[in-house]
């Protein structure tokens, strides 16, 4: 929103031009990623920090309040990422943990969420072995986190996503854990389409199913994953996975990037608050609190 004031600046927008541009892209912005709270949110704080400045107040002051207000943002995504590094690392055993997805720095304006616990616990002398899943349709568990483990010495094994199964039936995974781009009240978690798969093999091979997210990524408006709009994307990420052609012509796709994973195969929750352990709309409740009213939609 910051840029689109800088926009409002270069094409010399009247106070009221400038407004109306930063709010449409905000709701542009916030409709990008229906399954996601996050941004939403965020585009939403930032409406609310020019909300209050006068109708007259010119772009080159609504970019000064929306800039600050993005650092703050930032800021504050900093120390809540290390928070549930440190809150997520106590529940992380020595040997195997299987993650799905990115959820590390280049996901947030941190060191991550779940990514966080993980690598906190290695820096805290836990000797992991990381399996991480590589995502399908594009691949962020290979080619993002894997690059992110590396970079910080820590080993990892990447698997095909159908290999979980397998993996936990070896008994070398001690437990999963993942992040979340949506927590309802009763603790159903949306996250990258594969998430409720890996839930359901973890109950079943008896490995404990973490989810780290920041208390942002809770809506405690709905109550139950039901309720949460999925985002499907273009067929073409499935049929031809990064430009290569992986199915033959005339085949269609389906392709929702998000899936529920029902808050009954989740063991815990991780917040920069603390562990939510038994997951329960009493235990959000208490850790969370009752949500403040967002400010209205831009």
């Amino acid at each position: 929103l910051a840029v689109a004031a800088e926009e409002a600046i270069r094409d010399h927008l009247s106070p009221a031009a400038a407004r109306a541009h930063i709010l449409a892209c905000g709701e542009r912005l916030a409709g990008a990623r229906p399954t996601a709270v996050n941004l939403r949110w965020a585009v939403e704080r930032c409406a609310a920090a020019i909300a209050h400045l006068p109708a007259d107040a010119p772009a080159a002051t609504l970019a000064t309040a929306l800039l600050a207000e993005a650092r703050a943002i930032h800021e504050e995504d900093r120390r809540l990422c290390a928070a549930i590094g440190r809150h997520g690392a106590t529940l992380l055993p020595d040997g195997g943990v299987l993650t799905h997805c990115n959820t590390g720095a280049l996901a947030t304006g941190g060191d991550g969420t779940a990514l966080a616990a993980i690598t906190t616990a290695w820096d805290q002398g836990r000797r992991l072995r990381v399996y991480a899943d590589e995502t399908r349709p594009l691949l962020q568990g290979s080619r993002l986190t894997a690059w992110e483990l590396l970079q910080r010495g820590i080993p990892v094994t990447v698997l095909v996503d159908g290999a979980a199964g397998h993996l936990l039936a070896t008994g070398r995974i001690a437990a999963c854990i993942v992040g979340a781009d949506r927590i309802t009240a009763c603790g159903d978690v949306a996250n990258k389409i594969g998430t409720y798969g890996l839930a359901v093999l973890a109950r079943e091979h008896g490995v404990p199913f973490y989810v780290a997210a920041p208390s942002s990524s809770f809506d405690l408006a709905l109550e139950s994953g039901a309720d949460i709009p999925i985002e499907e994307r273009a067929a073409a990420e499935v049929l031809a996975p990064l430009g290569v052609a992986a199915a033959p012509a005339g085949a269609t796709a389906y392709n929702p990037a998000f899936d529920v994973t029902p808050a009954r195969l989740v063991t815990a929750l991780v917040t920069e608050r603390g562990v939510i352990r038994p997951v329960t709309r009493d235990g959000i409740l208490a850790m969370l609190g009752r949500p403040a009213p967002r400010p209205p939609a831009p």
